[in-house]
């Protein structure tokens, strides 16, 4: 398993303050991220401000840490930068802030030169809570690297 770089950290923090990785967010996720072969992983701790029903972590919050691993999925799976076009959700079991840390993976399903498909699981003790399929569209890399600053694979990597 390989740590990916969070390539914004080191940008301006009043500029940087993306809800799911920016670590200088002070509401924010602060996500960060691992490949492992096929998979991007983070791992996080829910919390309880960001409950829904008591106990239970925000739907919409479960669908925001599944499309933030997929963003990453795109970065360094797809080697480029991209926007969310579709996000579909299956809510099966609650993930109960209670029970701890859980583990949310993203991994390429299918790509074509203008969209990526991402499936998304969010884990929590050993069982699957959450599935997500998101639709991203996906720039070719040079107007990545041009307008949406991204700075190539082998920024993500030591």
């Amino acid at each position: 398993m390989k740590k990916i770089k969070n390539i914004h950290r080191n940008g301006d923090p009043t500029k940087y303050q993306c809800f799911g990785c920016s670590p200088f967010n002070e509401d924010g996720l602060k996500l960060e991220f691992w490949e492992d072969g096929d998979t991007v992983i983070s791992y996080w701790q829910p919390e309880k401000r960001l409950m829904g029903w008591y106990n239970v972590l925000h739907g919409g919050i479960q669908a925001t840490l599944m499309d933030e691993v997929a963003s990453w999925v795109v970065y360094v799976k797809c080697m480029t930068a991209g926007v969310t076009a579709d996000l579909k959700v299956r809510y099966k079991k609650p993930v109960l802030i209670e029970n701890g840390q859980i583990t949310i993976t993203g991994r390429l399903k299918e790509k074509n030169s203008r969209v990526a498909i991402i499936e998304t699981q969010i884990i929590s003790n050993n069982t699957v809570c959450a599935e997500g399929e998101l639709k991203y569209f996906i720039f070719p890399e040079k107007i990545a690297k041009e307008k949406y600053h991204y700075p190539g694979i082998e920024a993500f990597f030591d």
